[in-house]
């Protein structure tokens, strides 16, 4: 099957809907992906990059239906990789002197997968060009590290088509092949995906290569990947955002990651990121177990954010396994201009927290103070964690908090009247008038919300599990009561703000 890309240019690839993972195992492709080969037909018929090896055969099959094999003049390997380059030795084996044009780094590439130094190579440097016949030429730009060393995308003439190899490209599958025909907020999901993972550690080769090649002044009506859709309307979109993308990006965003033996630092994630949203309900803050989330997600998350808060219990005095292979795939991506804090529950020392404020540091992030919490966080504790996210809300605010004072100000109210209730009224109290007397009554039916759980104390129902009786107003529930979900006392309640959600 090919799919018509432009005048003489057909997509002659392989889609991949089962592929579950790339690059061992370390990118989830959550929505498969495809792999894109082109062929062209003018006066020298010329074939772009190949498959992946396991669609050798079907690939072989499909190629021999729309050409005679020996028809081709030329074939251009962008990429030596073997999701580009793994059907190459089915193909030179039926075609064997066919001239391969690629950068010299792939010759290394492709030798050291295929092992077949004989095979007719031609090395190609920035700017050199391939004659096809009808005024039509082929332009070689090399792109070193984007993502291979042995990369480079090819521009073919009077068409205007970039074939842009991985760049530009996602891990995305469809029965549909233009970025017009499928879902917006699905495939810009996926790009982002792609170059947080892949590619934010070349961000400042991505700017200069971009730039290197807006400079060449080549209009561009369709850019034609290695994964994913073809763009072509508004194909340069996806350039700008790469651009954008490439300038130390980031949101209004927090990304709070952790792994937790006993529940502890859970309960820590949650009461730092309430604390966030206490002072800032503008910023986006999302909360990850490294232990059960997709890694690729969090990833994603951390370099959309401003900042990040990582934290772990203390098992033999380190951190857990999984936060540590996370610290290390963050190191490698090397993100610019973000901020980040460690945190963590211990029982007889804190050196988890330690070790991953010294690798954040390392890494290259602006780091704060660390926070530390022994065995689990009581009601004090966790008042401390939410303190926490305060201060890193007004730390790492990208606006101007002012307005959010007396937003401020009544939730400082709420935890001290929720932490400290006045059991008494003042001698110089007031009055008390029909609107109090309502009001005290109201105060009876108030439900609470456990600022750790979330779960609800609703008097009109109470809590039969501890003899507090329907009907009981919070003021009289005994200070021995425990949240039953997440087993901590009172002092962590604050009064639901409205009615509950249904």
């Amino acid at each position: 099957m090919t799919i018509h890309i432009k005048n003489n240019i057909h997509w002659v690839g392989q889609r991949d809907w089962e592929v579950m993972d790339f690059h061992g195992t370390e990118y989830k492709t959550t929505q498969g992906t495809s792999y894109n080969s082109y062929l062209i037909r003018e006066q020298k018929n010329v074939l772009i990059d190949t498959v992946d090896h396991r669609f050798s055969l079907q690939f072989i099959q499909n190629l021999e239906m729309e050409i005679d094999l020996n028809e081709i003049d030329y074939i251009v390997i962008n990429h030596a990789e073997e999701d580009h380059s793994g059907a190459l030795a089915s193909l030179m084996a039926k075609i064997p002197n066919t001239p391969i044009y690629c950068t010299e780094n792939a010759i290394d590439s492709i030798t050291g997968l295929h092992h077949h130094p004989e095979w007719n190579f031609n090395i190609v440097k920035t700017g050199d060009t391939l004659d096809l016949g009808n005024g039509k030429q082929l332009i070689f730009i090399e792109t070193p590290m984007l993502h291979w060393p042995d990369s480079m995308m090819t521009y073919m003439t009077e068409d205007a088509v970039l074939f842009s190899n991985d760049a530009f490209g996602q891990h995305y599958c469809d029965e549909r092949l233009f970025n017009d025909e499928v879902d917006q907020k699905e495939l810009m999901a996926q790009c982002r995906r792609y170059y947080s993972n892949i590619l934010t550690p070349f961000s400042a080769l991505v700017t200069a290569k971009i730039h290197e090649v807006l400079s060449f002044n080549l209009p561009v009506d369709i850019v034609a990947t290695a994964h994913g859709v073809v763009w072509r309307e508004d194909a340069t979109q996806i350039i700008h955002q790469y651009l954008e993308w490439a300038d130390n990006y980031q949101e209004d965003r927090v990304t709070i990651f952790y792994d937790s033996m006993s529940n502890n630092t859970r309960m820590m994630a949650d009461a730092v990121a309430q604390g966030i949203n206490d002072i800032d309900a503008a910023v986006s803050v999302k909360v990850f177990n490294v232990s059960r989330h997709d890694k690729n997600e969090i990833l994603e998350n951390v370099f959309r954010s401003k900042g990040v808060l990582v934290g772990s219990s203390t098992m033999n005095n380190v951190m857990m396994p999984k936060v540590a292979g996370m610290l290390e795939e963050i190191t490698g991506l090397r993100f610019k201009d973000k901020k980040a804090g460690a945190f963590g529950s211990y029982g007889w020392n804190g050196g988890a927290v330690d070790r991953i404020h010294t690798r954040l540091t390392d890494a290259g992030f602006e780091t704060i103070v660390g926070l530390k919490a022994k065995w689990r966080p009581d009601g004090q504790a966790m008042q401390a964690c939410r303190e926490h996210g305060r201060h890193v809300a007004r730390s790492w605010a990208l606006h101007d908090l002012h307005n959010v004072k007396t937003i401020q100000a009544a939730v400082a109210d709420k935890v001290a009247q929720a932490v400290n209730p006045s059991p008494v009224t003042p001698v110089n109290a007031a009055p008390v008038t029909q609107a109090a007397t309502n009001e005290m009554a109201a105060a009876d039916s108030q439900e609470m919300l456990c600022t750790v759980c979330n779960w609800v104390y609703e008097p009109k129902l109470g809590e039969p599990n501890q003899e507090v009786a329907p009907g009981t107003p919070w003021n009289e529930v005994p200070d021995t009561f425990l949240c039953p979900d997440c087993g901590l006392g009172k002092d962590v309640f604050i009064p639901v703000a409205g009615e509950k959600a249904s």
